[in-house]
Parts: structure tokens; sequence; C-alpha cells
């Protein structure tokens, strides 16, 4: 399974040898969220605001892997929607809701002081979690973000699934079209 290698190599880092001690804890922080897309109802987890993109009844995994010293590593993993097509995906700020701007912006490890983020110099995969995927021929699709920092004090909410691959240019850093799906992630 392709997932487990990389969350192995940074679970090591926490894992001690028979008889040691750590001078202190390392912290390391698992997040699994699953869901499958509908309709904004109460107390949904996984929304699509674009059916004829991510149609209802698609599904979304999504494993993170935090560890002190390693970074993080996260996973994406979504079945059911269009065959062939590029999708950006990124963590947000907050968590989904009845449309795509109730994530908020981008999860930045540094915050881009200026809003929206569209410079590279934050708005990068470097600063944020981008899982950015193209769907195979059965609508299957598979991103993997690694970054060296921890993800902590549950400022991520959310993985927004976007309209087109994210764009690197200056003025356009970060940017990747329309929300068209919401998955709740407690990172």
């Amino acid at each position: 399974m392709r997932l487990l290698p990389a969350f192995a190599a940074v679970a090591a880092v926490a894992v001690l040898a028979p008889g040691s001690a750590a001078a202190s804890p390392s912290p390391v922080g698992f997040v699994t969220a699953h869901g499958t897309f509908a309709a904004d109802v109460p107390g949904a987890s996984a929304v699509t605001y674009r059916p004829d993109l991510v149609p209802p009844g698609a599904r979304a995994h999504v494993f993170s892997l935090s560890a002190a010293g390693a970074g993080t590593t996260t996973t994406l993993f979504v079945t059911g929607l269009q065959p062939g097509r590029a999708y950006g995906a990124h963590a947000h700020t907050q968590p989904c809701g009845a449309t795509g701007d109730a994530a908020g912006p981008h999860f930045q490890h540094v915050p881009d002081p200026v809003k929206p983020s569209v410079d590279p110099a934050y708005a990068n995969p470097r600063n944020e979690i981008w899982l950015d995927f193209t769907t195979d021929r059965a609508g299957t699709g598979f991103a993997r973000s690694t970054v060296d920092w921890t993800v902590t004090g549950g400022r991520a909410k959310s993985v927004v699934v976007h309209e087109t691959h994210t764009h690197t240019d200056p003025g356009h850093a970060g940017t990747a079209g329309a929300r068209l799906a919401c998955l709740d992630v407690d990172f």
C-alpha cells in the first residue's frame, strides 16, 4: 500500500529504542478523516458545491501525520470524481459550510500578511498543504504533501477540492479556481 511507507518514515522519529528514554516527549499527531460528498445539510462533513465535477456519492479520505523534527505528511485519496480530470486541493483554515467560502483561506504555516495570499513567497507547497491530483479513468485520485513543519493548534480544519491544479506564478500563486467540494479534517 502506497500510504504506509510515507507514514512509517515520519512515525519512526517518535519510536525509541528499548530501554531508552526521551528528555521530553516527542509529540506525534495522526489525523484521519473520510466522507461521502453530498449537498450541504446541517452536520455534513463532506459537501459538494459543484455536483457536475464532484458528484454526490464521491468519497474522500485524508490521512495526516505530524511529528516534531520530521514534519507533516498528508495524503488525499478520492473516488467517484470525473475521470481524467485535474483538480487542486489544499488544507483550509475553517470547517466546511454551505458555500466553499465558509472554509476560509488556505492554511499557511507562515501566514501572508496580505489577503488574499497570491505571493509565491507564502502561497507555495512548502508553506501550505497542497494536494493536487488528476483522476484516472475510474475517477480515482491520490495526492501526497510533505512539509518540514508540524500542524498544531487546530489551525487547519478542512481540505477543499478546487477546479484546477494550483497556480504558482506571482499574482496567481495558490489559486486553483472555484471551490468544488470540502471535507472537514480536524488537523
